[in-house]
């Protein structure tokens, strides 16, 4: 994605620094896995699922932040040093991931990629964890690792990866109900963070691809695929203009004054979990449950907040 070049440049300038210091990350307790996510998503997945038995550091973890625009620290990279497991997504959604592990020294680490356990590549769209498929396929992964690197715990790691594809089942009844009770319903994005999950909920994602990516990937949109999205908000064709939250510039900006100027109801999604007071799964239900509040009351939600 090329607005992650000065990223990947920032990280490769960083990390020769990194290592030649003398600071080194925090170690884990004995018995105590290390682990390393590149997303906090990930983070709170290897947390539910190994409890106290792993040490779990998040590189992105801030929903106020560009995750396009992401710049790895030398702690990143020292922190990754000292990691028996790291978990990112791949795809070319974090590619720095993959310059600091190949710069990295660690001996005997363990490397789960949600991508390549999905069979995505390159060009495919890259948001997987909101695709319902996506973790339970990362936590069976986790577990099995997790079990190899602690094999006097694997009973526990393996009885949380049931708890856990089970406490999925509220989030994928919810987009099942979408799709029963407003099915085929217009939405309108800026960008393709949701549309695993707007798809499987029956939605009619209205907007051209082409602009989709382009956004995503900091290019311009063609003059013809800026006027068709006008047109959604502007001869009112859309339900619902879903936008990425963390990712917002003078062209969705613009998109989102339309939207709000012609009664369309606008739903803010995330590229990195919100916190505090959110799970991943808690996470996902309430973007759904956002979605439906948009369609049936016409209620906009734009910074999502965690149930009391």
């Amino acid at each position: 994605m090329s607005k992650l070049a000065a990223a990947i440049l920032t990280c490769a300038a960083l990390l020769s620094a990194s290592f030649c210091g003398t600071a080194s990350a925090q170690t884990a307790r004995p018995g105590v896995v290390p682990v390393v996510a590149a997303e906090n998503f990930y983070g709170d997945v290897v947390r539910q699922l190994g409890g106290n038995h792993v040490q779990v550091t998040s590189i992105m973890s801030n929903p106020d932040e560009d995750p396009h625009l992401f710049e790895a620290s030398p702690k990143t990279a020292r922190a990754l040093q000292n990691a028996a497991l790291v978990v990112y997504n791949g795809a070319d959604y974090d590619p720095w991931m993959d310059k600091l592990l190949a710069a990295s020294k660690g001996e005997g680490r363990t490397t789960i990629v949600a991508a390549q356990l999905m069979g995505k590549k390159s060009g495919d769209n890259p948001h997987l964890w909101y695709d319902p498929k996506t973790m339970p396929a990362v936590a069976k992964a986790v577990a099995a690792d997790l079990s190899a690197l602690n094999p006097a715990q694997a009973a526990y790691f393996e009885a949380n990866v049931r708890k856990f594809d089970a406490s999925l089942k509220p989030w994928l009844a919810a987009i099942a109900s979408f799709k029963a009770h407003y099915p085929k319903t217009p939405v309108a994005v800026t960008e393709p963070v949701a549309d695993y999950m707007l798809e499987l909920a029956g939605t009619d994602i209205a907007t051209p691809f082409s602009l989709q990516s382009a956004i995503m990937n900091g290019t311009d949109p063609s003059p013809q695929d800026v006027t068709k999205q006008n047109s959604l908000f502007a001869d009112r064709k859309v339900k619902v203009f879903v936008y990425n939250q963390q990712v917002t510039d003078a062209l969705t900006q613009s998109f989102l004054s339309l939207a709000k100027k012609n009664g369309i109801p606008v739903m803010g999604v995330y590229e990195t979990m919100p916190t505090p007071g959110f799970t991943y799964q808690s996470w996902m239900l309430a973007e759904v449950n956002a979605l439906e509040k948009a369609v049936t009351g016409k209620v906009s939600t734009e910074t999502l907040q965690a149930a009391k």
